[in-house]
């Protein structure tokens, strides 16, 4: 004690023990990592998923989703003809097809996915390059080109005239006439990307008929893997419940 102070200098308290027993600790929550799936979730199947493409189709952000969806499941890609697509599907050689209408569709199950505008292609130094859009009587005269492969049987124009040479296999080999200088070739625009050249040029077709794109398959092949694409270009997240 210090003198003078009048006071006693106070030690500090000590905690008061309320008993010497600790509860036990709590158990665990059984609960799994974040990342785990469920059994027999759409991410755990394996296999392969065939899907036929027709020239000009781009199903590339479809694919790029099926695979973080699906790491499993390998997606191959099944080049097919246009006018090959049923055939295709009947022998079996794909699980589904990206076709372009008119598809004999009897026991098929098709779901239209977008339409694409018709272009005519021509030689840069063609007249028809002076305008943003074409119409049909601005083809009068013109030689149009109609390859084997032409996917657009519904378009006439009686303006123009048939070529003097016989018909060609493919819309490439057509183009590459046209490139030449000689006659005009309709197509969806796609197909004019897919085989452009420097020496030619296109212009929508502002009145003529669209190409349309659809998903197809066998209706008795209806698989969870065909399930799981549909979901995928409907635009079903991954969180739904048939995808």
């Amino acid at each position: 004690m210090t003198r003078g102070s009048g006071r006693r200098a106070r030690r500090p308290a000590r905690p008061i023990e309320r008993g010497s027993r600790k509860p036990p600790p709590k158990a665990p929550s059984p609960s799994r990592p974040a990342t785990a799936r469920e059994p027999g979730s759409v991410g755990d199947r394996t296999g392969v998923f065939r899907l036929g493409v027709v020239p000009g189709t781009t199903p590339g952000t479809w694919i790029s989703r099926w695979r973080e969806r699906l790491p499993g499941v390998e997606l191959q890609l099944v080049p097919v003809e246009a006018r090959e697509a049923r055939e295709i599907l009947d022998a079996r050689s794909a699980d589904a097809v990206l076709a372009r209408l008119p598809l004999q569709a009897d026991g098929l199950h098709v779901i239209r996915l977008y339409d694409e505008v018709p272009v005519v292609v021509f030689d840069k130094a063609s007249h028809l390059a002076a305008a943003d859009e074409l119409r049909a009587i601005d083809l009068e005269g013109q030689v149009r080109i109609v390859p084997a492969d032409d996917v657009l049987p519904g378009l006439e124009l009686p303006g123009t005239v048939a070529p003097s040479f016989p018909s060609l296999a493919t819309t490439a080999d057509a183009i590459e006439t046209v490139a030449a200088g000689v006659g005009i070739v309709v197509v969806p625009q796609s197909l004019a990307r897919l085989h452009h050249r420097r020496d030619t040029d296109y212009r929508p077709l502002a009145d003529g008929p669209v190409s349309t794109v659809a998903l197809a398959w066998i209706a008795e092949q209806t698989t969870p893997d065909v399930e799981a694409f549909v979901g995928i270009v409907r635009g079903r997240t991954a969180r739904s419940s048939r995808a």
